[in-house]
C-alpha cells in the first residue's frame, strides 16, 4: 500500500518544500511496517502491514500552530451574600463555520463543599450535572458549530463556601471530536494498493481530530 502525503510536508526546522501551503511538524516516527525509500523526495509511505489496526505515523507540533486553538473560554466568578457561588462560562468555538465540534464535554472542578447545582444553559440540547465524587461540574454539548458561542451559568450551594472557595474553581478541561479536520493541515494525497487486486477492497480516508489533554486556566 502506498500513501501519499502533502508534498509540502516538512519535519523540524528544515527548509520548506514545494510551492503550496507548508505543513510542518517538530518530530515524526513511523511504524516498523513503513518503508521510507520514497518519503524523502516524494513524501510517499510504502506500507506492508499485517492484519489488524496500525498507527502508521505519529507526529508532534509544539509551537507555531497553523490554526488557532479550537475553543476560547471567558468566565466570571462571584459569591453572593447568602454564600452561593455563581460561575458564568462563555465558550466560543473558533473553528471555520463549515466545521463543528462533536461530543464536547467541559469539566469544571468546584470547591469541595459544593453539594447542589442549578444551571442556566444557552440551548436545550445541552446538559450539566454536579459529580460529587470527582468534585466537578460536567457540561455536555452534543454539537458545537464553528463560529458559535454557548454559555452556562452554574449556581453552587453547600456548606462552608467562602470567598476563598473561588480559588478552588477550575482549571477547565475539555474533551471533544473534530470531524473533517486536522490541526496541522496534514492531508492524504492518495492511497493506492500495489500490485492492484482483481477485486479492489473498499478504500476511504476520514479525518478526525480527538482531544487528548486540553486545559484552560481560569
Amino acid at each position: 500500500m502506498r500513501i501519499g502525503l502533502n508534498e509540502e510536508f516538512s519535519i523540524g526546522k528544515t527548509q520548506l518544500r514545494g510551492y503550496g501551503a507548508a505543513v510542518r511538524v517538530d518530530e515524526c516516527s513511523f511504524h516498523e511496517a513503513v518503508k521510507l525509500d520514497e518519503f524523502e523526495n516524494q513524501r510517499v509511505l510504502r506500507v506492508t502491514p499485517s492484519q489488524g489496526e496500525h498507527t502508521v505515523m505519529q507526529y508532534q507540533l509544539s509551537d507555531e500552530l497553523p490554526s488557532p486553538p479550537p475553543f476560547r473560554l471567558f468566565h466570571s466568578l462571584e459569591r453572593e451574600p447568602s454564600g452561593r457561588l455563581l460561575v458564568y462560562l462563555k465558550l466560543r468555538c473558533d473553528l471555520p463555520p463549515k466545521n463543528a465540534a462533536l461530543n464536547v464535554v467541559v469539566n469544571l472542578p468546584v470547591p469541595k463543599g459544593s453539594v447542589s447545582l442549578s444551571q442556566e444553559l444557552s440551548s436545550p440540547d445541552q446538559s450539566a450535572e454536579l459529580q460529587p465524587i470527582s468534585r466537578a461540574v460536567r457540561w455536555e454539548i452534543p454539537r458545537f458549530p464553528g463560529g458559535a458561542q454557548l454559555s452556562a451559568l452554574f449556581k453552587l450551594e453547600g456548606s462552608g463556601l467562602s470567598a476563598a472557595s473561588l480559588l478552588e474553581v477550575g482549571p477547565v478541561s475539555l474533551s471533544f471530536e473534530l470531524p473533517k479536520l486536522t490541526c496541522t493541515g496534514l492531508q492524504i494525497r492518495f492511497l493506492r494498493l500495489s500490485p492492484p487486486l482483481p477485486a479492489l477492497p473498499q478504500r476511504w480516508v476520514r479525518y478526525v481530530t480527538h482531544s487528548d489533554s486540553y486545559t484552560i486556566r481560569m
